[in-house]
């Protein structure tokens, strides 16, 4: 194991996103797990609910801090508060992001810089506030979810794709960077998963619609293999072996087929 081990009592992980999707069932995951949660949404609600359900099942102490990380100032806020209640985040969760379909030129420029802000800039800012005590504890996991687009362009997904691919790039630098530190990285790269925006996006857009069932994932088994990766200190993990062979292969191939293939099915997905 790469980081110093997680096995002592009632660590913190703090989730975004985490009212629905990948993120809640992290946030069930990690309680279930003994973990303490800070959970970070726009929807308190839900984060509400939530937190009531890892009480009552797990004895979990749940912070639950509702949020809306396109604020200007959420990433600095956020940080306060924890710091403020006192807790120390021993695992962060960087799940909360944005996803957009259709071609470049049709979203309007305010989507576009919504999805930059809260996929790259959130996460990078969170990141880095929260690493630096994660260091001086010689102890620490970082999960960043990026996808399997990360690995390839994808038209009509091209800025989704793009800051997938940033945090892939990122969380695979981070890893190296920190070897020997105690604390860890880990991108977790999930193919299509049946969550709320699979819901949104499926029947709108012929990209999604299309996807064959061997390339559907379950949300409770990503977030179940991503919490393994996570608490064992892995770099990358593709959940699935249909996703894991597709990200592979993509590797060997010369870039222009793979950008042409992608072109192929965007375009056809868009008529």
């Amino acid at each position: 194991m790469r980081g110093e081990p997680l096995a002592q009592a009632r660590q913190t992980a703090l989730i975004t996103g985490a009212s629905g999707g990948i993120g809640l069932e992290l946030a069930r995951i990690f309680a279930e797990h003994a973990f303490d949660l800070v959970i970070v949404a726009r929807r308190a609600a839900e984060l509400e609910t939530l937190a009531e359900e890892c009480r009552t099942q797990h004895g979990t102490t749940v912070t639950v801090l509702p949020m809306d990380l396109l604020a200007g100032d959420a990433p600095a806020k956020l940080a306060a508060q924890v710091e403020d209640a006192g807790l120390e985040v021993d695992v962060l969760v960087n799940n909360a992001g944005l996803m957009d379909l259709g071609p470049f030129a049709d979203i309007e420029l305010e989507q576009h810089e919504r999805l930059v802000q809260l996929n790259i800039a959130v996460l990078t800012s969170l990141t880095r506030r929260l690493l630096p005590a994660m260091l001086e504890r010689s102890r620490g996991r970082i999960l960043n979810v990026a996808s399997t687009s990360s690995f390839q362009p994808v038209p009509t997904m091209a800025l989704y794709a793009a800051s997938k691919a940033f945090v892939l790039s990122l969380s695979e630098s981070l890893s190296e960077e920190l070897r020997g530190t105690g604390v860890t990285v880990t991108a977790l790269c999930p193919g299509v998963t049946k969550t709320d925006m699979y819901d949104r996006a499926h029947g709108e857009h012929a990209m999604v619609s299309n996807i064959p069932g061997l390339f559907l994932s379950d949300v409770v088994d990503v977030a179940r293999e991503g919490y393994e990766a996570c608490v064992a200190g892995r770099a990358v993990v593709v959940p699935g072996l249909p996703n894991r062979l597709v990200a592979s292969a993509v590797q060997f191939y010369p870039r222009w087929l793979v950008r042409g293939v992608g072109g192929i099915v965007g375009r056809r997905s868009t008529k």
